[in-house]
């Protein structure tokens, strides 16, 4: 089923008679996504090693693995830690930040624009880390 819009989804929303009919009508646009699976997928499609992936991120290993398996469910900048371990572009990272049900990164917040420039200039974790510290700002980890 095709793309459908934000605006479109608000307004059949705003127009449905239930929340089951709408859900039911709507099932396949919804943003969120088990984070398990969705990481899954990217190391599949970019042929990377889960444990590489962990190592890059400066996640806690065992922290990591349970974010892997599901056991954690991370909070955003931790997320952000391991889609910069794996080498997202800026609109994979905004898209698994949505599928996840995380805010996406805003270029109006000072602090997402460093992490904007991090990603769009392939640092790492600890690059970006070091970058967040100069302009005096909570790192990543």
């Amino acid at each position: 089923m095709p793309e459908i819009l934000t605006d479109d989804l608000l307004n059949s929303l705003k127009e449905s008679p239930n929340l089951e009919n709408f859900f039911a009508q709507h099932r396949e646009h919804f943003a969120e996504q088990p984070l398990p699976e969705y990481l899954s997928a990217l190391l599949k499609e970019k042929a990377l090693k889960k444990s590489a992936v962990i190592r890059d991120s400066m996640l806690n290993e065992v922290y990591a693995y349970q974010i892997f398996s599901g056991q954690k469910t991370p909070k955003r900048d931790k997320l952000l830690c391991l889609t910069i371990a794996m080498g997202l572009t800026l609109e994979e990272t905004q898209s698994l930040l949505k599928k996840c049900g995380y805010p996406t990164l805003y270029a109006k917040h000072q602090r997402d624009c460093v992490i904007i420039r991090g990603i769009l200039e392939k640092k790492s974790v600890m690059e970006l880390n070091s970058i967040l510290s100069r302009e005096n700002f909570p790192l990543c980890l």
